[in-house]
Order: structure tokens, then sequence, then C-alpha cells
């Protein structure tokens, strides 16, 4: 990368301090993240069940406490997002067309089958509309597991997975924006769209002061909200306003990356988890696992995501059109594609925007909560197998030398 100031962690990849401090905050969240959703879905299944739902649902200037962290907080968390995509594309895995097509073909691997799987099940019902949850995946959760396989999983297959998981988001993003919206206002969503406008003007004339980014950004947010557009769609353009530069210490876009970071690793994303995974358990709610949209939901993320991701990439290297990365096997690129099961925080996110009806989206979560569960482990246990096997044969090799 062309960003000077590295860590010594994973230094032979050329990696910014920025990307290594991306990683290791998103690896920690995702242990914070475990941490509160076992948390919420105990207190949701005591005593306090009922006053906890009710906590959510307290309304505040109009709108629910859930509302508040699901539509505008959520925005925040989608600004980091988009700051991470925009430098990928300018100094990341994503800058070099020969480095990107990799990952990127087997995101769309991992984007399509499972759509196309959920699709499949849910062909002609009320469900239908699901089939994006299964296509995202859980950066934090992902990579926090991926950390648990020890210091032998190889660089690049980090690099590898980050860029595959933010390039789900950008998908995820895209379907929210084109397949999730309903009663669309024309004037306020020109509106939003004429702020952006403005402040990308300004990023390219050198203005570089954020308070000038910020305050529009939030005008752009409220009108975004009042055109239909999800408005967490508004956090993606800002950050693509914001300038760039030469993505060092002083570009705006870094300074805001940096400072973003820990409270949406740390507050944000784990406060959206409590709000959305206080699921109180019927008496047989593992009945619900068999429906049509459930099986389509653990369907597309334990078995489309690995299935796609592997395939597609295959196919990328077999028409040499990439390469493996590395130090990496394809048994590797399997182990990330169960990893990229995860889905969680974007999943359930889709769930909230796909369906209407509280049961249905309960049941939703559910399956999104125990495909996560399997694909996780399942990917850790193929990366410690793995590890295991090479450690078997180097220890093989050394005896031989001897």
């Amino acid at each position: 990368m062309e960003v000077k100031t590295k860590e010594k962690d994973l230094n032979d990849f050329g990696l910014s301090r920025l990307f290594s401090e991306f990683f290791n905050s998103e690896k920690a969240a995702g242990f914070i993240l475990i941490g509160c959703t076992v948390l919420s879905l105990v207190i949701a299944n005591s005593p306090w069940g009922e006053g906890y739902d009710q906590f959510w649902h307290t309304r505040v200037g109009g709108l629910s406490i859930s509302h508040w962290i699901n539509d505008a907080l959520m925005a925040v968390f989608f600004l980091l997002v988009g700051l991470e995509i925009e430098r990928e594309i300018y100094v990341g895995e994503l800058s070099q067309l020969r480095n990107a097509i990799f990952p990127i073909v087997a995101a769309a691997g991992g984007m399509l089958v499972p759509a196309a799987i959920h699709a499949i099940f849910n062909f002609g019902t009320a469900t239908a509309t699901g089939f994006g949850i299964p296509m995202a995946t859980d950066i934090a959760f992902a990579l926090g597991i991926l950390s648990l396989a020890g210091k032998s999983v190889p660089a690049a297959l980090k690099i590898f997975l980050t860029a595959l998981a933010i390039i789900d988001d950008l998908g995820a993003i895209m379907v929210i924006a084109i397949f999730y919206t309903e009663d669309l206002s024309v004037l306020n969503l020109f509106i939003s769209l004429g702020i952006f406008v403005v402040l990308f003007m300004m990023g390219k004339t050198g203005v570089k002061n954020l308070l000038f980014y910020i305050i529009p950004g939030i005008a752009m947010w409220y009108f975004m909200y009042q055109s239909g557009v999800h408005a967490t769609i508004s956090g993606v353009l800002l950050a693509f306003a914001i300038p760039f530069g030469k993505g060092d210490d002083h570009s705006p876009s870094f300074r805001l990356q940096h400072i973003l970071h820990y409270p949406v690793a740390f507050f944000i994303v784990p406060l959206f988890a409590l709000a959305n995974t206080g699921i109180k358990l019927q008496p047989g709610f593992y009945n619900t696992l068999v429906s049509v949209n459930s099986l389509g939901i653990m369907s597309g993320l334990v078995i489309g995501k690995p299935l796609g991701i592997l395939t597609f990439a295959w196919l990328a290297v077999k028409t040499k059109f990439s390469s493996l990365p590395s130090s990496v096997t394809w048994k590797h690129i399997a182990a990330a594609g169960l990893l990229a099961g995860i889905g969680f925080t974007m999943s359930i996110f889709i769930t909230l925007l796909a369906f209407a009806d509280n049961e249905t989206v309960v049941n939703s979560k559910i399956a999104i909560l125990s495909a996560s569960l399997v694909a996780a482990i399942a990917g850790l246990l193929m990366l410690k197998s793995i590890n295991r096997k090479k450690g078997n044969q180097e220890s093989s090799s050394e005896d031989s030398g001897r």
C-alpha cells in the first residue's frame, strides 16, 4: 500500500496502520458482540424480560429507542463502512485490479448463491422478500472467530476475509437501497442527494474541515429518512463526499475513520445487538427452524456462503482472471467461506427492513443466530484442523532432516 505509516503486524503485505487498527478493533468488537448477544438473550428470557423489551420501545423525540439506534446510530456505522470501502478503493486490496478481482468475484458468489437459495425455498410465499438476509457477512464476528484460530493463520487470509466482508457490506447497501425502499418521496430524496452533491464538490475543491461535512451530513440523513430510502444510506454517501487525499494522517477521511473506530466497534454495534437480539424464546421455538424462511436463511448462510465463495473463487483462478493469495490454500478459502456465513449485524438489519410481521422477524433472528453459530464453529474447527495438519507436516520435515 501507499500509506507510509505501517505496523509490524502483517507488515510483509504492506498494510497501513489504519488497516491494522481496523482489523484489531473489529476483532475485539466480535467478542463484545458475542457477550452482548448472550446477555440480551438471557435478560429477555428472565423475569426482567418484559421490562427489557419495553425499554427499547420507549419513545424519545417521536421515535422508539430501538428506532433511533437502527436508523440514526447505524447511519454512523454505515459511515464507517463507507470510509473503509473508500480506503480499500484508493489504497487497499481493491486499488489494484488483479488483487481486487479475487475477493470481488468470491464476494459476488457469496452474495448471489445464498440469495438464490433463499429465493428457491421461499418462491411465491410472503417471506420471499427476505432473500437479502443471508447475503451479508458480519466483519466483527468473522474476524473475532478467525483470531481464535491462532497465529498460524496466513496474513493474506485475514486480508482476504476483510476485503470480502467489506465488499459484502457494499452489496448489502445496494440491496437495501434498491429492494427495501417503500413510499418514495422524490422531493426529499432530491434534497438529500443535492446536499451530497454539494458536499462532494466541496471535497473536490479542497475543503478539509470535518464540521463542514458532518453538520450538512445530518441534514442529508434527515431528508433521506423522510424520503423513504433507508436513512443509513446517507452515511455511505457522506463517506464518499469526504475527501480521501493521500490517505495519510492529514486526510479528512483517515481522521474521521480513526475517530469512529472505537465508538462504532465498542458502543454502536454492541448497542444494536442489545436492542435487536432480546428474543423471548417460546416453548418449541426450535420448530420455527423448519419453516421455509428459516431454512432459506440457514441454508443460505451455512451452505450458500461457502459454496458460492469457493465456486466463484475457483472459477476466477481457473480462468486465470486472478490467483490464490500467497500462503493461502483452497482449504483456507473454504474455511473463510464458512466464517462468511456469520451474518448477524447486517442480516438482522435487513430482516428488520424485509418483514413487518413481528413473529416473522423474531423467527428470522433465531435462524440467523443459529446459522451464525454453526458457521462460526464449523469455520473455526476447519481452520484448527488445517493448522494442526500443517504443524504435523512441519514437525515431520524437521524430524526427517535430522
